[in-house]
């Protein structure tokens, strides 16, 4: 199994929900710490046990994944250093339909200056998928228009391993994938 290289999370799934795309990430990138967070402490004890069988299962495999109860928008800052992420995943995060509930979303102007600050300049990469297609836009405008932030050519992305995992991985993707609905998604 591949040393890990640095000692510290370098690649978050944010509500990592069941821990689908946490542990796919764990073997795509097996020399990166992936670390799951998530707002539900039934649904991260659910992501810890998953974690614990199929670290069992396929001894020296997966220990460098983890999950951890958190409230992002609140706590970010109190785990992280500047500059110390590579990747961070936003997967079919709540789209908080009502205008007013729009601030309660995961990508704004504000938390884009946070990510961007605990993305490793030049190198960092935010990445996001939606059934929702207003909310897809709502995050490539913010994005856009930040100016700190660089969306990456289709070409980019299906070079990009991790955006298939994005993709395909997530227990809310296979869901949709059964409807047969959209996917939106950008890094």
């Amino acid at each position: 199994y591949p040393a890990i290289e640095n000692p510290k999370p370098t690649v978050l799934d944010i509500g990592c929900g069941f821990g689908g795309l946490t542990i796919a990430l764990a073997t795509l990138l097996p020399k990166h710490l992936i670390l799951g967070l998530e707002i539900r402490a039934k649904v991260t004890e659910y992501v810890r046990l998953r974690i614990l069988a199929h670290r069992k299962e396929n001894p020296g495999q997966y220990e460098n994944a983890s999950v951890l109860r958190s409230n992002t928008m609140k706590l970010m800052p109190h785990f992280f250093e500047k500059g110390s992420l590579e990747k961070i995943f936003f997967c079919f995060p709540d789209p908080h339909f009502k205008k007013k509930n729009h601030p309660r979303r995961i990508i704004s102007n504000r938390l884009l200056s946070e990510y961007a600050y605990f993305l490793k300049p030049g190198q960092g990469k935010l990445y996001c998928i939606t059934d929702v297609e207003d909310l897809h836009n709502w995050h490539v405008k913010h994005c856009r228009a930040h100016p700190l932030f660089r969306e990456l050519s289709k070409d980019e992305m299906d070079a990009d391993p991790c955006v298939k995992a994005m993709y395909s991985e997530t227990e809310e993707g296979k869901k949709v994938e059964r409807a047969g609905t959209n996917k939106y998604y950008a890094v």
